[in-house]
């Protein structure tokens, strides 16, 4: 009976103590990955400064690959560079074996959003490329995670296999799908990534899927005025798929997104246009309910065709799924990043700030705090404003989690002049920090707990029961290395 007694103490002693310990090992473990990150801080804000100068097109990002790339062959990583038929793509690697972890990093630039580090529209180049998504903070903190979290491994004799993804032509190019295509990430077993904005937040799903594409319609070029019935007008044929999109409004799901713009419409009014094109690209929080309405699209190309007499050409296709969030890294995500906590502004930045948001011209402006605070989690609102992103894609094929960190001005969207600034100066260098830290923790987490690794495969499993992952981009096609930005 003693002995029963006790050891029935010591049973609830161990359930007691045993969380207790592993929380605070795991503690000292993320203490110490953070300090490593601190300690090269310094470094990778300077390259993401660099990137920022180059401000590269998607597919065209050579300076800023090339940096990157030998940056991470400098702290001791394997590099295999021009994956995926895709020229700037490259995987950095170290170590080997089980578990295998990835963290994914973005280095291209937007068209037209050159902008110099002032609160007032300065183009550095008029008319130049600009960071306006804030992708040289994005490769350069991924990247500073992955460096620290190598050198933890080594101090710590952890076994596994982490690596760096980097990917180019984010912005429409839809990169990373290419890279699914050719089984880069088949072996990989938690895929982590980041993205600047102006709060702090885990990112568990969401986004929208996205099919772009141009469609190019041929016709037959006439006088317009002495034998217009001789031509066939390509012009009418998009007008006529313009008005066909804008009856289908009424008969899609309301968060769907369609827009366009007519890209050619002809050479003189006096001449029946031989050649028109418009540039479509369709949105829905659904990438399967996307694939019904992208099919419907494509109908309506071939009717505006056939009541012209003119042929349509389909070509420059992009596609990206919407993201496939995971609750069990989620969690861990969470408790990560109230962990490393937001940054202080200080008072030069606060006065930068301030004077930039006086650009916005909004009534009522966030507050600079901010920075300092952690978003609740909570999981995305399939009918709120979203944008796209090819990350969707790797989400599909590995269980996949990310963060959000502020690295723009309170208030700042993405893909504007206000964030490029932000992006090139330490407002967005400190944001990155903390995207670093969290991305360090979490993969930590993932190297020394086998069990984080098997629950978020199960929530995997459960996400994409029943669903079927298919991109729009044909099998056939290659990587558009001409394509310049969405």
């Amino acid at each position: 009976m003693r002995r029963s007694f006790a050891f029935g103490i010591l049973t609830l002693c161990l359930l007691y103590v045993q969380p207790r310990l592993q929380a605070q090992a795991g503690n000292a473990a993320h203490q110490q990955v953070q300090k490593l990150v601190e300690a090269n801080s310094a470094n990778w804000k300077q390259v993401s400064k660099q990137i920022w100068d180059f401000a590269e097109l998607g597919y065209h990002e050579n300076k800023s690959s090339a940096l990157l790339q030998e940056q991470l062959k400098a702290a001791g990583f394997a590099v295999e560079s021009g994956v995926a038929d895709e020229p700037t793509a490259f995987i950095a690697s170290y170590g080997a074996g089980k578990p295998v972890v990835a963290i994914l990093g973005e280095f291209d630039a937007l068209p037209g959003l050159s902008q110099q580090t002032v609160a007032e529209r300065a183009p550095v180049t008029q008319g130049g490329a600009g960071h306006g998504c804030g992708h040289n903070l994005l490769g350069s903190g991924a990247a500073l995670a992955a460096v620290s979290v190598k050198q933890y491994m080594e101090a710590n004799h952890v076994k596994g296999t982490l690596r760096y993804y980097g990917t180019p032509a984010e912005e429409g190019g839809s990169g990373k799908v290419y890279m699914v295509r050719a089984g880069l990430f088949k072996d990989v077993d938690v895929v982590l990534h980041w993205h600047p904005g102006d709060r702090n937040a885990v990112i568990d799903g969401g986004a929208l899927a996205v099919t772009s594409a141009k469609f190019t319609f041929h016709g037959v070029a006439a006088h317009a005025a002495m034998a217009p019935d001789r031509g066939r007008s390509a012009l009418d044929a998009v007008m006529l798929m313009g008005n066909g999109i804008e009856f289908m409004r009424e008969h899609v799901p309301s968060n769907t997104r369609m827009h366009y713009i007519i890209s050619k419409g002809g050479v003189a009014p006096n001449i029946v246009p031989d050649l028109a094109q418009m540039d479509l690209m369709a949105r829905s929080p659904s990438n399967t309910v996307l694939q019904g309405i992208w099919a419907r699209l494509l109908d309506v190309a071939k009717g505006a065709a056939l009541m012209t007499g003119t042929t349509v050409e389909v070509t420059g296709i992009g596609s990206d799924a919407d993201i496939i969030g995971n609750d069990a890294l989620a969690q861990v995500a969470q408790k990560n990043l109230e962990e490393v906590g937001g940054y202080s502004m200080t008072e030069d930045q606060q006065r930068f700030a301030r004077d930039l948001q006086k650009t916005f011209g909004l009534d009522t402006l966030p507050s600079l705090d901010q920075t300092k605070v952690v978003e609740p989690f909570h999981r995305p609102d399939p009918n709120a404003p979203s944008a796209s992103t090819d990350v969707g894609d790797v989400s599909w094929v590995v269980p996949t989690i990310g963060f959000t960190a502020a690295t723009f001005v309170p208030g700042v969207a993405a893909h504007t002049w206000q964030a490029a600034a932000s992006a090139g100066m330490s407002i967005g260098q400190d944001g990155m920090v903390v995207a670093s830290k969290a991305l360090a923790d979490t993969a930590v987490d993932l190297f020394t707990n086998a069990q984080l690794i098997g629950a978020a495969k199960a929530d995997f499993a459960k996400e994409l029961a029943g669903k079927t992952y298919r991109s729009a981009i044909p099998e056939g096609q290659k990587p558009l290395i001409d394509y310049r930005g969405k």
